[in-house]
């Protein structure tokens, strides 16, 4: 059986692969600054894992972007 994944959850993980890309920052270098592994970075930019608020905040402050910077689109996205 495979997990639906919203199409908020694949914006917001796509907006944090796209944002580190950006920056040359590694998955290490945020997992570090987020506190969880690499594989976990993986996990939320594939949107296979959702990220606690407090963790997108974290994230946001790491990447130097406000945490509205993840939705940005998101308003057009049909409820999945």
């Amino acid at each position: 059986m495979t997990r639906h994944i919203h199409p908020v959850d694949k914006q917001v993980a796509a907006r944090l692969y796209l944002r580190r890309r950006s920056l040359g920052m590694t998955q290490t270098e945020l997992g570090a600054a987020l506190g969880v592994t690499f594989q976990q970075v993986q996990k939320y930019e594939k949107g296979i894992n959702r990220m606690a608020v407090s963790t997108l905040h974290e994230a946001a402050k790491a990447l130097g972007v406000p945490i509205t910077f993840f939705f940005e689109g998101a308003e057009s996205i049909a409820d999945g």
